[in-house]
């Protein structure tokens, strides 16, 4: 055949002349298959086409029925009248006679031939329904009856796209009045005899041509015909399975009837959307094509409707809506989702309507119905619905399905295929917000700064990588554009809705006192009451109502009512619950406003009932209550006290505080339930603020989020920072307990003016040296306003130091003021004035503090912020050079306590090494002797990989660094490292390298003999120390680890990973160095550290250092000779690892030579379809051509594999696609790589195209491409033509038109060609 088609093409004459030799001498020889498809290229220009025609034709109608010769006779006739009409229909004509039936082929051939050449065949088609027409009434067989309704359904669809193309067309002044009798007369026929036949086959076809038909049937005609028509195609769902063809008919009937106006349809309109809502509630199998179709026919049906009756269709559907069947709602809402995308002028007045009708599916239970409120939600989002009020509800809606837990535990998969998950919806809801915050611009103002709020509570926690993702893209968009609505008033937006509370009780207390009647009042309480328990399900509006039972309350004169009720609010609550708490405490505060004596009396006696027991009672309200549950009833209790003081009245509640209030509290402050704290110390501040009040005192703070305890404790002191003598024990506990944070908000430093402060008796202020310890660090806190609030607390505590001594108010200290011209430096982010700064606050503290300020700086060196840690260190370190003297006494005692009670929680710090050093370089202040070393010894054996790990990190850090100039280098002294003693200078110890050396002993003393001896034959020590040889001295310490100390690793490599986060390059560099060669030796695997590694080195590739990121990759390559099996083709770490670098790709442009290299080094085959797909989809152009150009190069590597052919096929479809990208440079990209990619691609013919036609600096005609390029994958691929559909379909919702309209090309021109395509023989 080959040959014969390659002879074509040179000599086309001579070789038809021996085709139709050779078939005239053996007409039995199925050669019609060979030329069925290739003949039309030939007879373009050669004087056989006669012949050929005659030949055809005469194989068509022969008497003896051989369907597939006579198809390849009808598709060769076809294939010559798209280029020769003329002489095609003068043949066919002749067979095509009025009185006699045709043959079932010349009809055929006829309707294809409409299809194949509208603009040919359209001047013929009046003469053959002139013709057709008689006819229709002798066929009497179902075969010629469906070959006739399918030639009418093919012409009318011709004669409808010649007059929508008349610019096109030949003859312009063709009209469908040409039409639209004989047209209308074959649709009688068709319509009331052929439609109720029994063969589901021709009704249907039946069908299709009265659809078809109707557009071109004369207006009354058509008006005539609908009350009939539309019932008979409805009746036709009952009877048939498949529902493409009728549904397309429908559609096709209402476009119609709507365009020329009709009145009757509205008469139909009722069983229309029944009928069509049955229809799109039907599920939809997309692995079935025709049922996808079905629903897409049916949605457009809907939009038709709602051009003519938009009231009747959105009350129609938004009334499904509350039918509490799945499949109706899930109907409902795609038709809503469609008529919101479609019909946008005429659902602009339903927009509020819809808004309000949304919230019943919203509540529903099932994930299936939440999924397709979502895709309406994302539909309403792009059409300004979101901007309307109540779209805020639709926000939420998204974020708390961000929010939601897993359905199923790790390794469970779901029973159900069509099960909606959890995390399916998860999912779903996660790319919703990121679509809604990155395309639909108008919404930025709804969700900046909405979004925020939801960062907070804790019912939202799962969400917060998708809100902050959100928020990113938000701020950053609104920061580069300088909108004003960037920066956030937080009061104001919490102000607003306190206002709206406050209000609405001013409004409920005032209506009370103008009704005046107490009966009436207090039988509105008792309503108030049992109403109650009907908000369990919404907290918030319980709680407002919790606080109306209490401001009624506050107007009720019946005291035993008021009781009542409280008892009533208190036994029924349900204390697990915050809010809830928090309302009751609300409640019993407003109603002790006027009833404090009977109040105090009911609290009392609630602390003292069953509900505090851990047995079952209660007035079997409380049932076998357990431990969390009374912690949770004492919460509630402590509250309410808080509220009492904060609500009673002043003159009234001081007189209360400390005999009825603080005594019933104070014994609550062992607890080590969190909740419980959280109430003490609000309630300690409620308490606090009264008393504040009733002096006439105002405390400014701002109100910022914070970790519930730092809140409530910063707040409290703030609230104590005016000291009453009847709260000083609430000051000492509150600081004694360990709920004291270790940074301090900013918000919460500015302490008031004490100055004038009074103190009748001299004492000492001994909590002084503790809170200096606590504020000193801030000083260096990264936050500017941090720094200078905690000086100004500073220079506030020194003057009440001087109180307490008994100065004047007037005194004024020289060495406090001078306090003043250090906060100015503190402006200065030179991190040398911020330690300069905070030592020299130690020269201000008295030297009875100084034990306390200690061991406060010893809490500091494992604070949260890095810089304060360093800033303790550096006080630690001032303070034992210059004030040490006065510490000697206290060594004995407090070393071995110091020593075990702070090893653990400063094992895991990374300034371990920074007090290791300290201590080493200052131990000529202190006092050691031989027995200190024996403490030391068994802590510094046990803790060998904390110890490595902190010199290993500490060595990488003092490379290249210069130690300070000291000129006192004469002493030496004592150190211990690891139980024993060395004398070592200072000058040694002082210098760069006494990191090193105490690794070199600490190896030693561990006794690991061969790692020393490896080290010094390769003189690893020299390499280590030097900053351009540090990553090689590095690596031979993990080689040398690795071979003669295995065992030891897992705990080093855990005591290393908090490291690679650290903000300082050279210590990331090291442990990525130290990490990369662990990854060159197999006992990893065995140990089972290799995925731990593989891990980090991933995450170390979007490091922004060049060096760390280059050691990642180096470790990335090793696992091919430490773990070989890891890289293998099946290997799930090589797909998911390629997977995880491309995606950093799509976010930093990090040159695409990493990956180049990584897939080299491992020589294995990876399935680069998804990851390919993912990148090939994105925005950004330069990582779109970047990767292009990847694949392209790959092929160099993988060019001989079978594996490499397969995924050149599957990343094909996205090549020819952005053939047509709008930037020329991934246009230039994809055309390079198809070239360096086609000899992989396995066939001759498209390689030469690839070679020819996709040349850098030559424009390609993309059309002709594309139907030359399918012709060859259809015949050289034809197992692929699924494969390839499937993958052309994502491109349909591409960002760039001319993608969607390549992808519309590929799939029509594939088609196409497949109808005519050879059967390659198996």
């Amino acid at each position: 055949r080959k040959s014969m088609l390659t002879l074509g093409k040179q000599q086309p004459d001579r070789v038809l002349a021996m085709c139709q030799d050779y078939l005239l001498k053996h007409p039995k020889v199925k050669l019609q298959k060979t030329l069925k498809a290739d003949l039309c290229f030939y007879v373009k220009s050669t004087p056989w086409v006669r012949t050929i025609i005659s030949l055809a034709s005469d194989e068509m109608t022969r008497s003896k029925v051989i369907p597939d010769w006579q198809k390849a006779a009808s598709n060769i006739l076809v294939a010559v009248g798209n280029k020769h009409i003329n002489d095609i229909m003068e043949e066919i004509l002749s067979k095509f006679q009025p009185g006699l039936l045709p043959h079932f082929f010349v009809v055929q051939t006829l309707a294809n031939l409409s299809d194949s050449n509208v603009y040919g065949m359209v001047p013929f088609l009046n003469a053959i329904l002139g013709t057709m027409l008689p006819m229709l009434s002798m066929a009497k067989q179902d075969n010629i009856k469906w070959v006739f309704s399918s030639a009418l359904c093919h012409f009318s669809d011709s004669i409808l796209e010649y007059l929508a193309n008349l610019d096109k067309a030949p003859d312009p002044t063709v009209r469908k009045d040409t039409f639209s009798s004989e047209i209308y007369a074959a649709f009688d026929i068709l319509f009331n005899n052929w439609l109720q036949s029994r063969e589901s086959k021709l009704r249907l076809t039946v069908a299709e041509a009265v659809g078809s038909m109707c557009h071109l049937m004369a207006s009354d005609k058509l008006e005539e015909q609908i009350p009939k028509l539309i019932p008979a195609i409805l009746s036709l769902y009952k009877k048939n399975n498949e529902h493409y063809v009728i549904s397309k008919s429908l559609c096709q009937i209402l476009d119609a009837s709507v365009s020329m106006g009709s009145r009757v349809l509205e008469t139909q309109l009722d069983s229309l959307l029944f009928a069509l809502h049955q229809q799109v509630s039907a599920p939809v199998d997309y692995s079935n094509p025709p049922t996808v179709k079905n629903h897409n026919e049916v949605l457009r049906s809907f939009s038709l409707l709602a051009n003519s009756f938009p009231d009747r269709l959105v009350m129609f559907v938004l009334q499904k809506l509350e039918n509490s069947n799945e499949r109706s709602r899930m109907g409902s809402l795609a038709v809503l989702r469609h008529l919101i995308n479609s019909s946008t002028s005429t659902m602009e007045s339903k927009k509020l309507l819809i808004l309000a009708s949304i919230r019943q599916p919203m509540a529903d239970h099932g994930n299936k119905v939440k999924k397709r409120v979502v895709q309406v939600i994302s539909a309403m989002a792009h059409h300004g619905y979101l901007e309307l009020e109540g779209g805020e509800l639709l926000v939420r809606f998204i974020v708390q399905h961000c929010a939601l837990p897993d359905t199923y535990q790790r390794f469970q998969k779901p029973t159900d295929p069509e099960e909606v998950t959890n995390e399916a919806l998860r999912t779903i809801c996660d790319n919703t917000l990121h679509l809604l915050t990155t395309t639909v611009g108008r919404l930025a103002d709804v969700l900046w700064p909405k979004l925020l709020y939801y960062l907070t509570p804790s019912q939202y926690s799962n969400a917060t990588t998708p809100l902050c993702k959100s928020l990113i893209v938000l701020g950053n968009k609104k920061k580069n554009n300088q909108e004003p609505s960037f920066n956030i008033d937080f009061t104001q937006e919490v102000d607003l809705v306190k206002y709206r509370v406050y209000a609405c009780l001013q409004l409920l207390s005032k209506t009370l006192a103008t009704i005046d009647d107490d009966k009436w009042v207090c039988q509105l309480a008792v309503e108030a009451t049992t109403y109650l328990s009907t908000y369990n399900n919404a907290l918030e509006e319980k709680s407002f109502l919790y606080r109306c039972v209490g401001v009624t309350l506050q107007q009720c004169f019946n005291k035993e009512l008021a009781k009542k009720q409280l008892q009533e609010i208190l036994l029924t609550a349900r204390h697990n619950d915050a809010v809830e708490r928090e309302g009751v405490a609300m409640s019993v505060g407003l109603c002790a406003n006027s009833h404090l004596e009977g109040t105090l009396a009911k609290l009392e006696e609630f602390g003292k009932s069953d509900a505090f027991k851990k047995s079952p009672s209660i007035f079997n309200l409380l049932k076998e209550r357990n431990d969390v549950e009374v912690e949770k009833v004492k919460s509630t209790l402590i509250l309410c006290y808080g509220q009492v003081a904060l609500n009673a009245p002043p003159e009234k509640i001081l007189t209360r505080i400390d005999q009825d209030i603080l005594r019933c509290i104070s014994k609550h402050f062992n607890t080590k339930d969190l909740t419980m704290k959280l109430s003490l110390i609000q309630s300690v501040g409620l308490i606090a603020r009264a008393i504040t009040d009733s002096q006439s005192f105002q405390f400014v703070r701002t109100s910022r989020t914070l970790t519930p305890v730092r809140h409530l404790v910063m707040t409290t002191c703030a609230n104590l920072m005016y000291p009453s003598s009847s709260i000083n024990l609430f000051i000492t506990q509150v600081h004694t307990k360990a709920w004291y944070p270790c940074v301090l908000a900013p918000e919460v430093l500015s302490f008031p003016s004490v100055l004038s402060l009074t103190v009748s008796n001299m004492v000492s202020f001994h909590n002084l040296g503790a809170l200096l310890g606590r504020l000193t660090p801030r000083c260096s806190d990264p936050h500017p306003t941090v720094r200078t609030a905690a000086m100004d607390c500073i220079y506030s505590l020194l003057y009440i130091q001087l109180r307490y001594e008994g100065f004047a108010l007037n005194y004024k200290d020289e060495g406090v003021d001078s306090l003043l011209l250090l906060k100015d430096r503190l402006d200065k982010p030179d991190h040398t004035v911020l330690y300069k700064t905070c030592s020299d606050l130690t020269k201000r503290l008295p030297q009875q503090q100084l034990t306390t300020l200690v061991f406060m700086l010893f809490e500091g060196l494992v604070d949260s912020q890095a810089n304060c840690c360093r800033a303790s260190s550096v006080i630690l370190n001032t303070l034992l050079k210059n004030r040490g003297g006065g510490l000697q006494e206290l060594v004995h005692t407090h070393t071995h306590t110091h020593t075990h009670t702070h090893t653990y929680r400063l094992r895991h710090s990374p300034l371990l090494q920074l007090l290791i050093n300290s201590i080493i370089i200052n131990t000529h202040l202190l006092y050691w002797n031989t027995k200190h070393s024996a403490c030391l010894y068994e802590p510094a054996v046990s803790l060998f990989p904390q110890l490595f790990s902190c010199l290993t990190v500490r060595l990488g850090a003092s490379v290249g660094v210069s130690a300070p100039k000291d000129n006192n280098t004469k002493h030496t002294a004592v150190v211990h490292v690891a139980g024993w003693a060395s004398f070592v200078s200072l000058k040694l110890m002082k210098s760069k390298w006494v990191s090193a050396e105490a690794l070199r002993i600490l190896l030693a003393r561990a006794q690991l003999d061969e790692v020393m001896k490896r080290l010094d034959e390769d003189k690893a020590w020299d390499a280590m120390k030097e900053l351009n040889t540090h990553v090689t001295g590095i690596t031979l310490l993990a080689r040398a680890m690795a071979k003669h100390a295995g065992p030891r690793l897992p705990a080093i490599v855990e005591c290393l990973c908090p490291s690679l986060n650290n903000i300082y390059e050279s210590q990331r560099i090291t442990v990525t160095a130290f990490f990369s060669e662990l990854l060159n030796h197999h006992v990893v695997t065995e140990l089972m550290l290799i995925d731990v590694l593989m891990n980090n080195m991933m995450e170390r590739i979007s490091d922004p250092c060049c060096a760390v990121r280059m050691l990642a990759v180096r470790g990335l390559g090793n696992i091919a000779v430490g773990s070989p099996e890891k890289v293998q083709p099946t290997h799930t770490h090589t797909h998911t690892h390629t997977h995880k670098i491309l995606l950093y790709l799509d976010k930093k442009n990090v040159h695409l030579l990493v990956m180049e290299l990584f897939l080299k080094h491992i020589q294995t085959h990876i399935t680069l379809t998804a990851p390919f797909g993912s990148v090939l989809i994105q925005e950004n152009d330069e990582i779109r051509c970047a990767s292009i150009h990847l694949m392209g190069n790959l092929s160099k590597f993988g060019s001989g594999e079978p594996v490499f052919k397969d995924q050149i096929h599957n990343v094909l479809v996205s090549l020819l696609l952005h053939l047509v990208d709008p930037n020329p440079q991934v246009v230039k990209a994809c055309k390079y790589s198809m070239r360096v990619c086609a000899p992989v691609v396995g066939s001759e013919q498209i390689t030469a195209m690839f070679q020819n036609h996709l040349l850098d600096d030559k424009s390609l005609h993309y059309g002709e491409f594309i139907n030359d390029l399918t012709k060859y994958l259809i015949q050289d691929f034809p197992g692929m033509l699924n494969f390839y559909h499937i993958s052309v379909i994502q491109f349909f919702k591409s960002h760039w038109a001319e993608v969607r309209a390549g992808a519309a090309m590929f799939i029509g021109m594939t088609a196409t060609h497949s109808n005519f395509a050879p059967r390659r023989e198996h």
